[in-house]
């Protein structure tokens, strides 16, 4: 009975032992490695000869791409800084087809932005409440572009309308 239970005890430790292994193999496995600037280069050039990277590539340069890069210019000290930016509602819908979730169209210094967000369900009420030719103060840390939109995107971090916070995103739980 005793070399039953001590073989018992030695197998059961043995598997303890190899699950513990293997959990610190997939944990060092899931740590992205960080690319060197000459890598970034280098996949970035790679990138660029795609079907996709050659699209983004023409479009940066046509008209539609160069209004997009220069209204993103326009307020991009803001976005640094995350100061206040004058906007007036002028849609409460996105353009046809997009995938950005909730947003409105926004006109901040006299340029059209996509102005989105990433609200809880308790904030949906307040945003709700938007009616076009609103007066908001937008507050942001993120601005971003892309091909299938003609007009920048801006991550709606905070909003103001009359004084009071109609919108403030919530930070993620346990991180970014």
């Amino acid at each position: 009975m005793i070399y039953v239970l001590s073989l018992l005890l030695i197998v059961v430790s043995g598997l303890v032992f190899a699950n513990r292994e293997i959990k610190n193999e997939t944990s060092k496995k899931s740590i992205p490695k960080t690319l060197s600037s000459a890598e970034r280069k280098a996949a970035l050039k790679q990138w660029e000869a795609t079907p996709a990277g050659i699209m983004y590539k023409k479009w940066e340069v046509s008209p539609a791409g160069k209004k997009v890069r220069d209204a993103e210019a326009k307020i991009w000290k803001n976005i640094k800084d995350y100061t206040n930016m004058d906007g007036v509602v002028t849609s409460l819908s996105l353009p046809p087809g997009s995938r950005l979730g909730f947003g409105v169209m926004v006109r901040i210094n006299g340029d059209d932005y996509i102005v989105k967000f990433e609200p809880e369900k308790s904030q949906l009420k307040q945003l709700h409440s938007l009616k076009v030719n609103d007066k908001i103060i937008v507050r942001s840390h993120n601005i971003l572009h892309a091909p299938k939109y003609s007009y920048p995107i801006v991550s709606g971090e905070y909003v103001e309308r009359d004084s009071k916070i109609i919108f403030q995103r919530i930070p993620r739980k346990g991180g970014c």
